[in-house]
């Protein structure tokens, strides 16, 4: 019976990752170039509003859905002899390591050590200039290609199910 669901559940998987290697690419291409132009003061209150706004009903079901889909494609491509398994096996992986992994690791723990920091504080402007803008950026990079991976083999695994 699951191995009938499992066409459903790859194709919301390729909408879920679709919609987050949107979203991480919007950030890596656009919105932090341009948060970056600003004054620290200014990009640092702009990030920190984003921050709070983002976790809302609507992201978690894209981002955390998608998590678990990917859960239930990985385990599910080691319980069927489908074509579709190895696609299924490296999307799941690749969201969750690449897309969610990253997530927790890196770039959570960078947006609560901004948002703990007074954003017209020097403390604030030096973590902005010297770090933030960098090494967040550099990691939302892993999570845009991770998640575009995701949906090249969610699809793969689509069309071989």
């Amino acid at each position: 019976m699951i191995a009938g669901l499992f066409p459903l559940l790859i194709f919301s998987a390729v909408i879920g990752a679709g919609i987050n290697a949107g979203l991480f690419f919007i950030f890596s291409v656009c919105i932090m170039g341009a948060l970056g132009r600003l004054p620290a003061e200014q990009g640092i209150a702009a990030m920190q509003s984003i921050n709070v706004v983002i976790l809302n009903p609507l992201f978690a079901l894209a981002f955390f859905g998608t998590a678990l889909l990917s859960l239930v494609l990985v385990a599910g491509g080691f319980m069927t002899g489908s074509p579709a398994r190895f696609y299924m096996i490296a999307g799941g992986l690749l969201f969750l390591a690449g897309t969610i992994g990253v997530t927790v690791v890196f770039n959570v723990p960078m947006n609560n050590a901004l948002e703990g920091l007074q954003p017209q504080s020097e403390e604030a402007a030096r973590l902005w200039s010297s770090t933030y803008l960098v090494d967040w950026v550099r990691w939302n990079h892993v999570r845009t290609l991770s998640s575009i991976g995701a949906l090249g083999s969610f699809v793969m695994a689509f069309r071989a199910a």
